[in-house]
C-alpha cells in the first residue's frame, strides 16, 4: 500500500531527524523543526502512549484476553484460554477476534521457538480434541503459520499449510454448529487456494446463514474480491456498498467501502486532490455515520477507527483525526498498521501528523475532548 511505505519512511527519517511542528496558525499547515524545538509537536502533551508502548496484538483494549494470554504463557496450561473462548458468545465479534489473537500468539511463539513454542495449544488438541475452541485456535494458527511465516503464494510449503489449514476448519465447524468462526477461517483460504466464484459463494453462504451482519467476517471475504486476488476493483466495490446498502441501524458496515478504497489505493497518488475526490469523501463519510451510529462497546469499532486515522490525516481533517487517535491510542493491531514490517511505528508516525496539523490549526490538549 502506497501510503505504508510513505508511513514508512516518514518514521525512519522523522524518528531519528526531525519532530512534527506545534502550532502555526494560520501559517498554512505543519512544518518540520529540529529535535528538542520548543516548537515540536509532542503526542504526549495528551497523554498519548510512549510508542514502545503500544500494543500491536489487538486493535483495542481486551483485559479478559490479556490475562488470559498471559496465564496461558505463564504456565503453560490451555485452561485459561479454553474457558474464556466457552465464556464468549459465537454469535458476536469478539470469539473471532479472541481467536485470531490465540493462533497469532501461537503462531509467534513457533517463530522464536521452532520445535518448542505453542506446547499449550498441543496439548490443548490432545486433552480435549472435541473443544471447539482449541479447534478454532488451530486452525486459525495454520492459517497464520500459512500467510506469514511460509515461503509465500506459490510455494510448496505455503499450499500444503493451507491445505491442512482448510481441513481443521471444516473439523472445527463440526464441533460448534452455528459458530461463524470456523467459516470466516475458512475465507482466508479460499483466498490463498483460489477458490472459484462457484466455491467461494458457497462458503460465503454459510456464514450468512449463521452471522449475516458478521464485520469481522465481511472483511475477510472482502479480500478475495479485490483486484489484487480473485475480483477486481468493481466487485470489491459492489461487495462493500451491497453490504454497506443492507447493514441495519447501527451496523458498523456501512463503513465497509472504506475498506475497499483502502483495499484499491493506487500506487502512487501523484495529486492531493485524490483524498479530497467524491470515491474517498463518500466512503470516509459512510465510515464516520457508522462510527457516530455504532454501540461504544462493539469489537469491531476499533477497526473502522484505525483505517479513518489513516485517511483523515491525509485529508488534513485534523480535528476528526485527533478524535480516532483519542479513541483508538494504545493498541495498534489492526489495518492499516499491521500490514507494516513495524506497525507501531506506522501509527506513531501518523499520529505525530495528526497532532502536528491539530495545533497547527489551532488545537491543543486543552481543546481536545476527554
Amino acid at each position: 500500500m502506497q501510503m505504508i511505505w510513505v508511513l514508512m519512511g516518514l518514521a525512519l527519517v522523522a524518528a531519528m531527524t526531525f519532530q512534527f511542528v506545534r502550532a502555526r496558525r494560520g501559517g498554512g499547515g505543519p512544518r518540520l523543526v529540529s529535535p528538542g524545538s520548543p516548537d515540536a509537536a509532542d503526542p504526549a502533551d495528551y497523554g498519548f502512549a510512549r510508542q514502545e508502548d503500544l500494543d500491536i496484538r489487538v486493535p483495542g483494549p481486551d483485559r479478559d484476553l490479556m490475562d488470559a494470554l498471559e496465564n496461558v504463557q505463564r504456565t503453560g496450561s490451555w485452561k485459561a484460554a479454553s474457558a474464556l473462548l466457552g465464556g464468549t458468545p459465537k454469535d458476536g465479534e469478539r470469539r473471532w477476534q479472541r481467536v485470531q489473537a490465540f493462533g497469532g500468539a501461537a503462531a509467534l511463539e513457533l517463530v522464536h521457538q521452532p520445535g518448542t513454542g505453542a506446547v499449550w495449544l498441543k496439548a490443548w488438541r490432545l486433552e480435549q480434541e472435541k473443544d471447539a475452541g482449541g479447534a478454532q485456535v488451530h486452525a486459525e494458527l495454520l492459517v497464520q503459520q500459512a500467510w506469514r511465516h511460509s515461503g509465500g503464494v506459490g510455494a510448496d510449503d505455503h499450499r500444503i499449510i493451507v491445505e491442512e489449514a482448510r481441513d481443521a476448519c471444516r473439523r472445527a465447524a463440526l464441533l460448534a454448529p452455528g459458530d461463524p468462526v470456523p467459516f470466516i477461517t475458512e475465507l482466508a483460504v479460499a483466498r490463498a487456494l483460489g477458490y472459484s466464484e462457484a466455491e467461494f459463494d458457497a462458503l460465503w453462504a454459510k456464514v450468512m446463514d449463521v452471522a449475516p451482519t458478521h464485520m469481522g467476517a465481511h472483511l475477510a471475504a472482502l479480500h478475495y474480491w479485490c483486484e489484487k486476488w480473485h475480483g477486481s476493483r468493481e466487485k470489491a466495490d459492489a461487495f462493500s456498498h451491497a453490504a454497506a446498502a443492507r447493514a441495519p441501524q447501527g451496523s458498523l458496515l456501512a463503513a465497509l467501502p472504506l475498506f475497499a478504497v483502502y483495499e484499491h489505493l493506487p500506487d502512487v497518488v501523484l495529486v492531493s486532490s485524490f483524498w479530497q475526490s467524491a470515491v474517498v469523501t463518500r466512503a470516509v463519510e459512510g465510515a464516520l455515520y457508522a462510527v457516530h451510529s455504532a454501540r461504544p462497546d462493539d469489537p469491531m469499532l476499533a477497526h473502522v477507527r484505525h483505517l479513518l486515522l489513516l485517511f483523515l490525516v491525509n485529508m488534513e481533517r485534523w480535528a476528526e483525526a485527533m478524535e480516532q487517535v483519542r479513541h483508538v491510542d494504545g493498541c495498534v493491531g489492526a489495518l492499516p498498521w499491521s500490514a507494516s514490517p513495524d506497525p507501531a511505528a506506522s501509527y506513531a508516525v501518523c499520529r505525530a501528523m495528526a497532532v502536528a496539523g491539530y495545533e497547527a490549526n489551532g488545537g491543543s490538549p486543552a481543546t481536545l475532548p476527554h
